[in-house]
């Protein structure tokens, strides 16, 4: 009977945390290993998967086939890894409760099963979680009602740490061509808001002329006004309903526009270990996105 190989739970975080940040060298940097340590742990993942998971590209390496496959099977071993440790620590240590904040996009899409991992690892800690507009976020901060916030873009917070950058895209329905003799129908929530500025500055510059046809205090209301056909609106390509599209600039005539941040701020007051572990599973979660 030939035995299983078990795959080295060190090894696989190396393998991640590189697949992560684009490069192995910064891996390296983040894990406090030499690179020929990493290069060594990389060569024992592909004898232990039998595969070839890597391949030249440029200076770098990228995935092989082989290499995509494991990276998902890879990412759900260490969730569950951490998640089990995480519930033996926090079933006598982690107590007390986490006030957060973040945009609709997050709560419509990943972040209700990151919450229920942590309600499963942590049941002695109580969050709170709000949903609403990057401004009121930071503001909620701001006032000691909110211990966390994620926005899209700082909100005047200086102190605000970026830990992402997301490519601002359009949507609309798809087949949208722009009628060069209209001004462009734009679908979007009021200001202050980041995609908005985004989007209107990406006009201006091209002058295109536009019209504020919706506003809507809630996503949901934006995505109906553009099913409904009203217009067009933007954001990143992250939650975009099924039944809409990622409009390329070129053939919809629609000017190019760049990234914008996303931006976690905390509360001036000292941090809870609760606090702190929601937050690093936050950052974690972002980042692997």
């Amino acid at each position: 009977m030939v035995l299983p190989i078990n795959l080295d739970m060190d090894v696989l975080r190396t393998f991640v945390t590189g697949v992560n940040l684009g490069s192995f060298a910064k891996a390296a940097d983040r894990l406090g290993r030499s690179p020929s340590a990493i290069s060594l742990q990389l060569r024992k993942l592909e004898e232990q998967a039998g595969q070839t998971l890597f391949q030249k590209q440029g200076r770098g390496l990228a995935l092989t086939e082989a290499g995509d496959i494991l990276i998902g099977y890879a990412r759900r071993i260490l969730e569950l890894n951490d998640e089990a440790r995480s519930a033996m620590t926090g079933l006598s240590a982690m107590q007390g409760w986490v006030r957060i904040g973040l945009p609709q996009d997050f709560a419509e899409t990943w972040f209700p099963g990151l919450l229920g991992r942590f309600a499963r690892a942590h049941p002695k800690v109580r969050v709170e979680a709000r949903v609403d507009r990057g401004s009121a976020l930071a503001q909620g901060v701001t006032r000691g009602d909110l211990d966390l916030a994620l926005t899209w873009g700082r909100m005047g917070d200086a102190n605000a740490q970026i830990i992402a950058t997301r490519p601002v895209v359009w949507i609309g329905p798809d087949g949208f061509r722009r009628d060069e003799g209209e001004p462009l129908p734009l679908i979007a929530f009021d200001s202050p808001c980041a995609f908005r500025s985004a989007g209107l500055e990406a006009l201006d510059n091209k002058r295109i002329e536009w019209r504020h046809v919706f506003a809507s205090p809630s996503l949901g209301g934006l995505w109906a006004a553009v099913t409904a056909g009203l217009g067009v609106t933007l954001r990143t390509a992250e939650g975009v309903p099924p039944h809409l599209r990622v409009l390329d600039p070129v053939t919809s005539g629609l000017p190019a526009l760049g990234d914008i941040e996303l931006a976690l701020h905390r509360s001036g007051n000292e941090q809870s270990p609760a606090i702190a572990q929601l937050q690093a599973l936050l950052i974690e979660a972002i980042t692997a996105g």
